[in-house]
């Protein structure tokens, strides 16, 4: 048990760690402190809003990949890749086999932690905008 939970802070630090590359290489690329506090809470709201969005994005793409859903693109890249390849073509396998050894393999991951880390860092850039909304925003 320990070592799963072990496990489990480990694979949200990394997530932690990846969005909050992701949030700097913003922050960078807009000149943070060049600017006044509004410019700057809004940098920080598109930071925090595109590091969560992009790993929110990225829990969904898994998720519909492990549930099947992108068997037949595989099946059709490995195909075309073999074609290519000289004795390829001995190894092809029909569809129905492909998708039934694929869903064999499959294996149960819980990716619940990109999705968590993704929600709550798309949460503070949401937090930051709605700051800079009732702050600055003069209309």
């Amino acid at each position: 048990m320990k070592q799963e939970n072990n496990s489990n802070w480990i694979d949200y630090a990394v997530c932690v760690g990846i969005e909050a590359v992701i949030a700097f290489c913003v922050i960078w690329s807009k000149g943070f402190f060049t600017d006044s506090a509004a410019v700057n809470i809004q940098i920080l709201a598109d930071a925090f809003f595109v590091a969560g969005i992009l790993m929110t994005l990225f829990a969904c793409m898994m998720y519909i990949s492990g549930e099947g859903a992108l068997i037949g693109i595989g099946f059709v890249l490995r195909n075309v890749v073999l074609f290519f390849i000289p004795m390829g073509r001995a190894k092809h396998e029909l569809y129905r086999d492909y998708r039934a050894r694929k869903i064999r393999e499959a294996k149960e991951h819980n990716n619940r932690h990109i999705l968590v880390t993704g929600l709550i860092f798309l949460f503070i850039g949401v937090v930051f905008t709605f700051v800079w909304y009732m702050k600055f925003y003069n209309v």
